[in-house]
């Protein structure tokens, strides 16, 4: 007999074990896409790892940057110290070139600054007040401590009313000023002295290229280097430039006496230019200064005469003792040695042939009266000139850069003068030396004597 509730309850098992059936395989399924998705998780949890730990990373360096920052915004508060790039912007409208005061005020950006420079103000005075207007286009006196590199006089005039300050503006021919350079390149690379023989033909003033022919004939003037030296002989310093010395040594010393760099100093200063072709008769005339292309400043002439006086040293100038802020100091000077020029004994002989330069040489007529002046016969002097015509604009380059040292004592003082003559010729730049020498160890000598005379005073 057809049992109807039995039917039901068979048909009813079934449908919950079909629905069972179709859970597990859900399940199942669900398991099997959960299981392909794992490695897609591990690749999202690494990316996302490595992404949060270089943001953090990026974090902590930026903090540490931060950090840095305001610990030297920090530490530059509590010292207060000025760097020269600093300085720079505050002289920048300085005139230190017309100045004659020890001490000077400036305000700046709302600041006002105590400036203590290192200009002698009698020396400073004195050149000022003896400036040939007249007949001087251009004018620009450097005076130096070679030991220290402190400026202790800075006057320019231009005639033209530029204002521009000649003594940092390194347009101006170095004529036979090189000589000096030229001098130490053939002392150390060739072994000459005072006394080694060269020889020469023609005029000792011109540079024709027969001339520097390496020859030796009945017409041949045959003279001491020294000689050659004092006298400014342009073949004798041409032929040293053409046969023995030639491009890489000439650009090399140049390089080494400053030429084509920057000197770190308080007031900006551009390098002075020099160049040489491959052609072998340009050799000749950078060496003995036979051109017009070979360009310095009056700054420049003073640092590589200190650097001779200094024993091979060159020193970096300073034209600042010290800045005041508010009673603090916030800028000292702190001269340092840019690099060894040349060798001491090197410098020794061109000591020695610049002294020969003033005794008997172009600037003996300057200095022809120094044997018998009271102030001056105390002293070594030595010096270098130097001079070149520019026939377009009827303007005569003359330059004088030397030095002075007491014979019984230890002060020196370093001196270059560029005079530009226009129509006529005034004041030259070797007599500008010799007044300004005299008036500096006068001023010298007057304090030594009155302190003496206050410590017995006192006593």
């Amino acid at each position: 007999m057809f049992n109807r509730s039995n039917l039901k309850k068979n048909t009813y098992d079934h449908a919950n074990k079909w629905r069972d059936y179709q859970s597990q395989l859900k399940k199942k399924d669900k398991t099997r896409r959960s299981y392909r998705r794992i490695p897609f998780y591990a690749v999202l949890f690494c990316i996302l790892f490595l992404a949060g730990n270089g943001l953090f990373t990026l974090l902590d360096k930026s903090l540490e940057v931060q950090q840095k920052k305001i610990s030297f915004i920090s530490t530059n508060e509590q010292t207060g110290q000025l760097d020269k790039n600093t300085v720079q912007r505050i002289v920048r409208h300085f005139s230190f070139e017309t100045c004659s005061d020890k001490n000077v005020e400036l305000t700046t950006g709302g600041t006002t600054y105590q400036i203590e420079t290192s200009i002698n103000p009698c020396l400073q005075e004195f050149v000022i007040d003896h400036i040939d207007r007249k007949n001087s286009r251009y004018f620009g006196f450097m005076a130096l401590e070679p030991a220290t590199g402190r400026i202790l006089s800075m006057v320019s005039y231009d005639k033209t009313g530029k204002d521009a300050n000649i003594c940092i503006t390194p347009d101006y021919p170095a004529a036979s000023l090189f000589k000096i350079i030229t001098a130490a390149a053939v002392i150390e690379k060739c072994g000459f002295n005072c006394n080694t023989p060269v020889t020469f033909n023609d005029g000792k003033y011109t540079l024709y290229k027969n001339q520097l022919k390496d020859r030796v004939n009945k017409y041949s003037n045959q003279i001491t280097f020294a000689e050659s030296f004092a006298g400014s002989v342009n073949p004798v310093f041409g032929k040293i430039g053409q046969n023995r010395l030639g491009k890489s040594t000439l650009e090399n010393y140049a390089a080494a006496f400053g030429f084509n760099k920057k000197f770190n100093f308080e007031i900006p200063l551009n390098p002075s230019k020099m160049s040489v072709s491959e052609d072998p008769y340009n050799w000749a005339e950078i060496a003995c200064g036979f051109n017009n292309d070979t360009l310095i400043s009056p700054m420049h002439g003073a640092l590589f005469v200190s650097s001779i006086v200094n024993n091979g040293k060159l020193i970096e100038p300073t034209i600042i003792d010290e800045i005041n802020q508010n009673d603090q100091v916030v800028y000292h000077r702190n001269s340092q040695q840019m690099s060894n020029v040349i060798k001491s004994d090197t410098a020794m002989t061109l000591k020695k042939l610049m002294n020969k330069t003033v005794v008997s040489g172009t600037a003996s007529k300057s200095f022809s009266r120094f044997k018998k002046d009271k102030v001056l016969t105390r002293l070594n002097i030595g010096g270098k000139t130097g001079s070149i015509n520019n026939n377009a604009q009827h303007l005569k380059y003359d330059w004088f850069a030397g030095f002075a040292e007491e014979k019984n004592g230890s002060n020196q003082i370093v001196i270059a003068v560029l005079v530009v003559h226009q129509d006529y010729i005034g004041t030259r730049a070797a007599s500008y030396s010799r007044m300004a020498i005299k008036e500096y160890y006068k001023n010298y000598y007057a304090n030594i004597t009155e302190q003496q005379e206050k410590k017995s005073a006192a006593l």
